[in-house]
């Protein structure tokens, strides 16, 4: 009777353990599957944007929910949880609920005069909120200074910066950055930048000049990234210095190595935080010159920095050659980070000076002259 009790309750207890074990797997698996839906979508945004040659893409929603409250101490925790409610309470918009925001550059060929042009700049955010409400908040703030323009079907607003326009009157090369242009793009998408970037930006969404598919590929290379950038320093370097020809006159690349094409990337598990990099080297040795001249710079870098945290940070960078590239990656936990941002978050600790003494009174000497007795008469 006994026998059969303890085999009925082992039994049951076996059963209890594989229904849990089923449960968590199947919760997993739904987890997993809504990441990997969410990514997928967010990637199908991004390949709406413009073309550019370097990229920063940000996750706030990641950021906000999942990071921050493993390395935020309670009170800090607590007030920044306190201040987004402030925000959406003042303008309807949850900065947690931001799935994308990304910052973009592109290089522009030289002019028929073949004169060197500024860079143009984006940045795209783009979540669960109206970006006409955003759009109507900054019209708010900007007390009437925004002007409106038709682009085909859209409306640009644009915004005079006068510190920048007074200086592009003496300086002409200032004049592309002395407006800044904004619009939204779809119900949920808002884009602000230089003004010919913006409307690149809404022919990208009508399906023309989007970006390029290995630059994204690229700096999507992980999709759960809290942070993430990559770019092609060639290829804006042969832009810039008409490689490529000029604005008027295109002219075919002569190499198109992606040497010096980078990705880079910040990720986490259950205990840290991962960096993971790679940059194009072409061949084998290649990798190892650029290794070896990473090194260098990283022991630098590590040897001018007095923070000690800091420096145990550098000194957990690993980079590796490869046959194509270079790798670079660092796995800190996020305890030494948690650390970090307690210790910076301390009151410093003002130092005192200390009365310099007033330096003693030095005794005045009085040069005596002595007095030739006079010459007597003869």
């Amino acid at each position: 009777m006994l026998k059969k009790t303890v085999t009925n309750l082992a039994a049951a207890l076996i059963l209890a353990v594989l229904a849990l074990s089923a449960n968590v797997l199947a919760q997993n698996a739904l987890t997993t599957a809504t990441n990997a839906s969410a990514s997928q979508t967010i990637v199908s945004s991004l390949s709406n944007l413009p073309d550019a040659d370097e990229l920063i893409y940000v996750s706030p929603h990641r950021v906000l929910t999942e990071a921050a409250p493993r390395v935020l101490p309670d009170a800090e925790l607590a007030k920044m949880r306190a201040d987004l409610s402030e925000v959406k309470k003042q303008t309807g918009i949850d900065p947690a609920n931001i799935d994308f925001i990304v910052f973009q550059v592109r290089f522009k060929k030289p002019t028929a005069e073949l004169n060197f042009s500024l860079p143009e700049y984006l940045a795209v955010a783009s979540g669960d909120f109206s970006a006409e409400t955003i759009l109507v908040l900054i019209r708010q703030a900007s007390g009437g200074k925004l002007r409106d323009e038709k682009y085909g079907s859209r409306t640009i607003s644009l915004l005079m910066i006068p510190e920048i326009a007074k200086e592009a009157q003496k300086n002409s090369f200032l004049k592309p950055l002395s407006e800044l242009a904004i619009a939204t793009i779809g119900g949920n998408t808002i884009v602000a930048g230089t003004p010919a970037y913006v409307r690149a930006a809404m022919d990208a969404a009508d399906g023309k000049g989007r970006i390029n598919a290995d630059i994204l590929n690229s700096l999507m290379r992980d999709p759960t990234a809290l942070i993430s950038t990559a770019g092609s320093p060639m290829l804006a370097f042969a832009k810039t210095f008409a490689l490529l020809g000029t604005e008027n006159n295109p002219r075919t690349s002569r190499c198109d190595s992606k040497l010096g094409d980078f990705y880079a990337g910040i990720t986490m598990d259950a205990t840290s935080f991962k960096l993971r990099g790679a940059m194009n080297a072409d061949n084998p040795d290649t990798a190892k010159i650029i290794k070896s001249l990473l090194s260098s710079l990283l022991q630098q870098a590590t040897s001018s920095i007095k923070d000690s945290q800091a420096q145990s940070v550098l000194s957990s960078l690993v980079i590796t050659p490869t046959e194509t590239e270079v790798l670079l990656q660092a796995d800190i936990s996020q305890q030494a980070v948690a650390d970090f941002i307690r210790e910076q978050a301390k009151p410093k600790k003002q130092e005192v000076s200390k009365p310099v003494p007033p330096k003693p009174a030095t005794k005045s000497r009085h040069r005596t002259t002595r007095r030739r007795p006079a010459k007597s008469g003869v």
